[in-house]
C-alpha cells in the first residue's frame, strides 16, 4: 500500500495515445495515486506544468509537436521534479540520451502494469522521504510527514524543490544559510548556476507560509550572505 504522504502528488502523463493515458491512469488509480494530470502533446504539457506544478511527469518520446527529449528540457528550466520515460524507443541511444538529461528511469513499451507502478513509487519515496515532525512558524505549520503547509485551516502542498529547501532551512533553523550552500545541498555539483532557480523557489515558499510574502517573517533573506529559517520555540 502506497504510503499516505504519498497519495496526494500530483502526477502528470504527456502520450499522444488516449488509450495509453487511459491505461496509466487507471494504474495508477489501482495503485492509490488519483491526483493525475494528462496532456498529448508538448504545448498541453507545458501549460498543466504551469498550472499545476506536478510532483512527477511521465513522458513519452515520439510526441506530434516535439519529443520527450526536448520536453524534458523545458520542463527543468522551471523545476527539477522526478521524470520518467514510458516509451516505444528502446534503442540504447535513445535511453543513454534520456538519462544523459537527467531522467530518473525509463521504461519500454509494452509494460508490466505493476513494474510500472512499482518503479514510479520507489522514485517517488526516493524524492520525498517521509520526515515525521511537524514545525510551527509564524502563522503557518509545516507537515514534513505529508508534504504541506497547513495555514488558515488549508492544506498547501509542497514540491520536491521546496520541501529540500525547508528542510534543509530547518536543519539550520536560526541560522544563516548561503545561497551557494542552499543550491549545493539541493541540486548538488556546480550548483551555481542554480541561484536565479532559487530566488524563485524562495518566492513561492513565502507565497506558502508567510502571511503577507513581501514582508516575510519567517523565512527571512540576509542580504549578500543567504536565508534563515524562523521557527517558533527554537
Amino acid at each position: 500500500m502506497v504510503e499516505k504522504y504519498l497519495r496526494d502528488k500530483c502526477i502528470l502523463i504527456v502520450d499522444d495515445e488516449q488509450e495509453i493515458l487511459n491505461m496509466v491512469v487507471s494504474i495508477l488509480a489501482d495503485g492509490g495515486y488519483e491526483n493525475t494530470r494528462t496532456a498529448r502533446n508538448v504545448k498541453e504539457a507545458l501549460k498543466c506544468a504551469k498550472e499545476v506544478e506536478p510532483d512527477f511527469a511521465i513522458l513519452d518520446v515520439m510526441l506530434p509537436d516535439g519529443n520527450g527529449f526536448e520536453l524534458l528540457e523545458k520542463l527543468r528550466k522551471d523545476s527539477d521534479y522526478p521524470i520518467l520515460f514510458l516509451t516505444a524507443r528502446g534503442e540504447d541511444e535513445d535511453k543513454f540520451k534520456g538519462f544523459g538529461l537527467g531522467a530518473d528511469d525509463y521504461i519500454v513499451k509494452p509494460f508490466l502494469p505493476k513494474e510500472l507502478l512499482f518503479r514510479i513509487t520507489a522514485i517517488l519515496r526516493r524524492t520525498y522521504k517521509e520526515e515525521n515532525f511537524i514545525v510551527n512558524l509564524n502563522g503557518c505549520q509545516i507537515d514534513f510527514s505529508r508534504g504541506e503547509i497547513v495555514k488558515d485551516g488549508e492544506k498547501i502542498s509542497l514540491t520536491a524543490k521546496e520541501y529540500e529547501l525547508l528542510k534543509t532551512l530547518y536543519r539550520n533553523a536560526g541560522r544563516i544559510v548561503t545561497i551557494d550552500s542552499l543550491c549545493e545541498a539541493i541540486w548538488g555539483e556546480n550548483a551555481y548556476v542554480y541561484s536565479n532557480s532559487l530566488m524563485t523557489h524562495i518566492r513561492r515558499i513565502r507565497e506558502k507560509i508567510e502571511k503577507e510574502p513581501s514582508h516575510p517573517v519567517s523565512l527571512i533573506t540576509m542580504k549578500g550572505l543567504g536565508y534563515k529559517l524562523i521557527v517558533e520555540g527554537k
